[in-house]
């Protein structure tokens, strides 16, 4: 609030000197006009010569006033559009610094959440003469941790990629159905694995990076599971609709308000507030998606579900199957 506080006191000084010296210019011009008028009166020889002077004194004044008035306008639309300009710069920075110190605690809280995790697992078994199940669980779960660690380091890559236009699309003729059927094996092989109901069209191919739409899916799956219930199974959709390759993944959450439903790909924009938050996240990840699927001329639509919930629908333009 101190920028404002400044910025509100000297923009109430610049005005009130502005006008202090608009009233001493006006009170100038009055009592210079009453006294050539006098001189008028007093060297004038006829009446005719004396009204005909008196009236180009006061054309004259006239548009001495008209001056003042004019440019102390323009002044006032300067001062208030210079105002407004500043305000919103700051008020722009204000919400970035709150972002990135928002991010900073989220990084944080995910890096170590992991890590601590990790430590604990493989401290067990070394301690411990686990059956051979329990100590595969171990391994997997270690595993799960370090393959979401590596996420975050992608996205956090990526991110800062984006921001110096240093990152470029490896583009393949690759089976999106294909490939998305990878990817819910892998998240079905992991302890405790998330409910999935899907629904996934065979052959549809698109142009596209590999590694880019996996990360985009990955995103998109952890952004759906924060929010959703343990116990709902998440939906997905990868169909031809509509001459675009769909892919869609609705879950059962609170549901996204429809005033922030486009803030949410900013970047580390989080809905809430990170010192009170409970689930988890950078606020990345939608950052990322939106730009993936930008990156392969897509469009990303962020709709209700029913009863409850959301739906990310991302449509990709369709290539034929290559020979």
């Amino acid at each position: 609030m101190r920028p404002f506080l400044i910025l509100s006191i000297l923009a109430f000084y610049v005005l009130f000197q502005f006008c202090w010296w608009a009233y001493l210019l006006v009170d100038l011009n009055s009592e210079v006009y009453e006294h050539r008028i006098e001189n008028v009166q007093l060297k004038a020889q006829t009446p005719e010569i004396s009204r005909e002077a008196i009236n180009d004194l006061e054309k004259k004044n006239s548009q001495r006033l008209w001056m003042v008035i004019g440019e102390g306008s323009v002044f006032l639309a300067l001062l208030t559009w210079g105002s407004i300009l500043t305000a919103r710069s700051i008020r722009k920075e204000m919400a970035l610094a709150r972002q990135q110190k928002n991010f900073l605690l989220s990084i944080t809280h995910e890096f170590k959440s992991p890590l601590a995790s990790i430590k604990l697992y493989l401290q067990t078994i070394l301690r411990h003469d686990l059956e051979k199940e329990k100590e595969k669980s171990f391994i997997n779960s270690a595993i799960n941790d370090t393959e979401r660690l590596n996420n975050l380091v992608e996205n956090a890559l990526l991110a800062n990629l984006i921001d110096h236009k240093g990152y470029s699309f490896g583009f393949e003729e690759l089976n999106l159905s294909a490939l998305m059927r990878l990817q819910i094996q892998k998240l079905q092989s992991v302890p405790e694995p998330p409910k999935f109901e899907t629904h996934i069209e065979e052959g549809l191919h698109i142009s596209g990076d590999k590694n880019a739409l996996t990360l985009m899916f990955s995103n998109l799956i952890e952004n759906s599971l924060k929010y959703s219930p343990k116990d709902a199974p998440l939906g997905i959709d990868l169909k031809l609709e509509d001459k675009k390759v769909t892919l869609c993944i609705s879950d059962h959450g609170p549901g996204i308000p429809s005033e922030e439903k486009d803030k949410i790909f900013k970047k580390f924009y989080r809905l809430g507030n990170e010192e009170t938050r409970k689930t988890k996240g950078t606020g990345l990840g939608l950052f990322i998606v939106k730009y993936i699927v930008k990156g392969h001329k897509g469009n990303i639509l962020v709709k209700d579900n029913k009863p409850s919930g959301t739906i990310f629908c991302i449509q990709f333009p369709p290539s034929a199957k290559p020979a």
